[in-house]
């Protein structure tokens, strides 16, 4: 009951936070804003859905508003900046995507009330509204392009519509794009721009932690040519935006660890409650069944073959301090397919063994150090489609598939491409005299322990932690507005400006279903 009503009460929040009506208690001292050493007249921005302000899940209009270069040239504005053009998407705040009238992209997430304690969190129940093929007329100053890496920028073509298909464009680049032959450094740069903001290579690092680092979607080379490695992009993306005297902001990379898409899924959620679906009786039962029928072979005969630690017997506890692990696939570990095979092949014939191998091969309980995607939840104890019963439960009886799963390995490859990056970007901003935002430190501070401001406290932890959308990803309305106030930080600190920083407490934790 107390639960259900923690959530309640973080709804009616949301709903509130949305309303702006929060009391604001930020001391803001009165300083003439000056532009210091830096010409804002004309900003671009430059980057990926950070730079959009996407969030939720998809990109929509009171999002885009809410971006922190948007804010950022709202200050601009005071010191002599221009307009800031946005390529905003439809009126209806929904999000997503339609090309031809087919949708491609979904409509953002909500929270739609609270189900059995915790929030019911899904895409709004609605066609999208924009049209990729609605082209629209820029130039546009916020270049930020929804699922960009660092290459993207300089790839012609990126804009065109005949690309979509074989994922050489980006359909929200074909929206705005000022010809389909042109990359997005081109069009920034069309607008002589006096100022600049470039936050990329999330993207870089991003894709392959999302995908479960199971190859798809591969890391970015830290070295190589421009177009190919990211040191060889980055400078060259920073060459041409300085070119002509402009002064601008760079912004480093995060560890995808700090982000609750990959901290929020315990790894060890197995509890007699939740294996009997809210019965604890029937949750033992099951264990006993799950240890006598599988767990306890399986360790068995692993234990022969060397290899015992990778599986243990399931608690009966129904203390939470002994909840089970998932049942994973470690492509690391040596494969004893063939092994398991030989050994189950007396008890259940060789057509049943090979398959039991081959699942199992290379299974083992999670452990700390492995980090389970926010995706994966709805996925686990579900049915592995073509599997048969009783060995079908995602998670439980079936191992999460390396998609599902980052292990360690991984997330030290992660952490190396995401060292290297972080070192060029600040070795850019170094030698061209740019102000840097350390964004990693930022969000490490966000993911460990937390920032406090006025009467509120702005942290990782998913939904209820005020700094990330329901998307586990991408920040929050909040979350944007901490970052326009280190940006502002940064250019205050290089250039001598005076901006001053927006009262982040007047930004919503979550937006509601329905924006008016």
């Amino acid at each position: 009951m107390i639960k259900n009503f923690k959530w309640l009460l973080l709804v009616s929040l949301s709903f509130a936070a949305c309303n702006n009506d929060d009391d604001s208690t930020t001391t803001v001292p009165e300083v003439p804003v000056t532009a210091g050493r830096a010409d804002f007249t004309t900003y671009v921005s430059l980057g990926n859905s950070l730079c959009a302000g996407y969030s939720d899940g998809a990109l929509f209009k009171k999002g885009q508003e809410g971006s922190y270069p948007n804010i950022l040239a709202q200050q601009f504005a005071l010191v002599g900046g221009g307009d800031f053009k946005i390529p905003y998407t439809g009126d209806d705040n929904f999000g997503g995507l339609l090309l031809g009238g087919t949708p491609i992209q979904s409509t953002r997430l909500a929270i739609f009330g609270i189900v059995d304690g915790s929030p019911d969190i899904r895409p709004i129940p609605t066609s999208p509204i924009t049209e990729v093929l609605n082209h629209l007329t820029g130039p546009f100053n916020n270049m930020g392009v929804p699922g960009a890496k660092s290459y993207h920028l300089l790839a012609p073509g990126y804009g065109d519509v005949a690309g979509i298909a074989t994922g050489t464009a980006n359909p929200y680049f074909v929206r705005f794009a000022s010809s389909p032959s042109t990359t997005v450094l081109a069009d920034a740069l069309a607008q002589n721009p006096t100022f600049f903001s470039l936050w990329i290579g999330n993207n870089d690092v991003l894709g392959y932690a999302t995908s479960g680092g199971d190859g798809s979607n591969p890391i970015t080379p830290t070295t190589g040519t421009p177009g190919v490695g990211f040191d060889g992009t980055y400078n060259y993306l920073v060459s041409q935006l300085t070119a002509n005297g402009a002064k601008g902001v760079l912004a480093n990379i995060p560890y995808v660890t700090t982000i609750p898409f990959f901290t929020t899924v315990p790894v060890n959620p197995l509890t007699p409650k939740t294996l009997g679906s809210g019965n604890e009786a029937a949750g033992v039962a099951t264990i006993q069944a799950l240890n006598t029928q599988l767990y306890g072979p399986l360790k068995q005969a692993l234990t022969v073959f060397g290899a015992g630690d990778r599986i243990n017997l399931l608690s009966e506890s129904l203390e939470a301090r002994d909840a089970n692990p998932l049942l994973i696939k470690d492509e690391t570990l040596t494969d004893l397919s063939a092994q398991l095979t030989m050994a189950f092949t007396p008890t259940l014939g060789p057509a049943s063994a090979a398959f039991y191998g081959q699942v199992y091969g290379q299974a083992r309980q999670a452990k700390k150090g492995d980090l389970v995607l926010l995706t994966t939840k709805s996925i686990i104890a579900t049915d592995a489609p073509g599997v048969p019963a009783p060995i079908n439960k995602y998670g439980i009886t079936y191992p999460l598939q390396d998609k599902d799963v980052l292990i360690p390995s991984e997330i030290a490859d992660l952490k190396a491409a995401t060292d290297a990056y972080n070192v060029t970007i600040k070795s850019a901003a170094d030698s061209n005299d740019l102000a840097f935002v350390d964004a990693n430190a930022l969000l490490s501070q966000v993911a460990n322990g937390g920032i406090r401001f006025g009467n509120y406290h702005l942290s990782s932890s998913y939904v209820v932690g005020g700094a990330f959308s329901l998307d586990g990803v991408h920040p929050s309305a909040r979350g944007y507005a901490l970052i326009a106030n280190k940006f502002m930080e940064a250019i205050n600190a290089k250039y001598g400006s005076t901006f001053r920083p927006v009262d982040i407490e007047k930004y919503p934790i979550q937006y509601p279903a329905t924006i008016n």
